[in-house]
């Protein structure tokens, strides 16, 4: 039997309520079946997801497994994996048909390019939609300054369900450090940008779910998920630090490329277990910088002004105080008319309900 031109690799944890529309959106595509592959990695689920999956054998290939998160996922399927190609998908997500297409005809269309991202359509829990899809700025590689710049404002568009790497690149990447258990494909995107090319197509070809089991939008009110994200986050960030020194990029580029992970792992720390209140602005300014590189001169002055507090309180207290404000709707509403939150001006967004 010849190899496949392209792998699918769904990764699946506890997702009974979605894994069957998962698959059925990669079974569905406008794509030759005899081209593709379909492996899913179950990450030791414990509902009903195992039971849902044994349906689509032998179009799919299931891989159990104990469960150890996102990378251990990943690092049991893409050895698995016998395409040129391996397109990811997350279990709670699915796909528009044309998807597997679009990226295999950029693909063999652009042999530079080792990482191909789309636009998403977000899905939100009242039914209503946010499509986002990039204006410009569709090719680029991380290694330099000007490209790190590129890739920290347009991850969004080469996470896990969005992202396609040719295999030949995951093999030189290598395996994902366990200790990644979330947020394990931005370590793949951003390793794989910096070795090749980048190509984000114009248009939305996944619906991102949003829903209360999301693994990184975890509640602020249970700290046992936020210490898993912290950890999670803070190993990101020092283990693409360790790879991008290897690959000897420049040390003001390494740090451009890990600038949020660290500072979002910072800051779960010092909300969680506290520190020094000049850490607190710090990782706020460096949130802000990254998140909202197009802010205007008033909107950054008003910024300098709100962060005031980290001055003088200790960071759990400036947290606690944080939430108390910014969750009342008296002041959401204010904020709106007054002060928007500025806009990303290369990413465009049409709301649908």
């Amino acid at each position: 039997m010849s190899a496949p031109l392209i792998s699918v690799l769904i990764d699946t944890y506890n997702h009974e309520r979605f894994i069957e529309e998962a698959v059925q959106s990669v079974l569905a595509q406008d794509f030759p079946a005899s081209d593709r592959e379909v492996l899913v990695v179950d990450d030791g689920s414990t509902d009903r997801t195992p039971e849902i999956l044994r349906k689509f054998e032998p179009q799919v290939r299931i891989l159990r497994k104990s469960n150890g998160g996102q990378a251990s996922a990943f690092n049991h399927g893409i050895p698995e994996c016998r395409g040129e190609i391996v397109a990811f998908l997350d279990g709670d997500d699915w796909w528009a048909p044309n998807k597997l297409k679009r990226v295999t005809e950029t693909m063999l269309a652009e042999p530079e390019t080792g990482i191909v991202g789309h636009g998403i359509t977000n899905v939100y829990q009242n039914a209503s939609n946010m499509v986002e899809t990039l204006r410009e700025g569709f090719h680029f590689r991380a290694n330099t300054m000007p490209g790190a710049l590129l890739l920290r404002t347009r991850g969004a568009f080469l996470g896990t369900s969005r992202m396609t790497i040719r295999k030949a690149l995951l093999k030189s990447i290598g395996p994902v450090p366990d200790s990644i258990r979330i947020e394990a494909d931005e370590y793949l995107f951003t390793l794989a940008a910096v070795l090749a090319g980048v190509h984000i197509l114009p248009e939305a070809l996944t619906f991102y779910r949003l829903h209360g089991a999301n693994l990184f939008q975890v509640s602020d009110s249970d700290p046992a998920k936020l210490l898993g994200k912290q950890k999670s986050l803070a190993a990101l960030a020092g283990a693409l630090t360790q790879k991008l020194e290897g690959y000897g990029i420049p040390k003001d580029v390494r740090r451009a490329l890990v600038a949020f992970s660290q500072a979002s792992a910072d800051q779960l720390r010092l909300e969680l277990q506290g520190g020094w209140p000049w850490e607190t602005l710090r990782t706020e300014w460096t949130l802000y910088r990254v998140t909202h590189p197009d802010a205007s001169t008033a909107h950054r002055t008003f910024r300098a002004a709100s962060l005031a507090g980290t001055l003088v309180l200790p960071p759990r207290s400036y947290y606690s105080a944080r939430r108390s404000v910014t969750g009342s709707g008296f002041f959401r509403r204010i904020r709106r008319r007054f002060l928007p939150a500025p806009e990303m001006n290369h990413i465009q967004k049409d709301a649908s309900h």
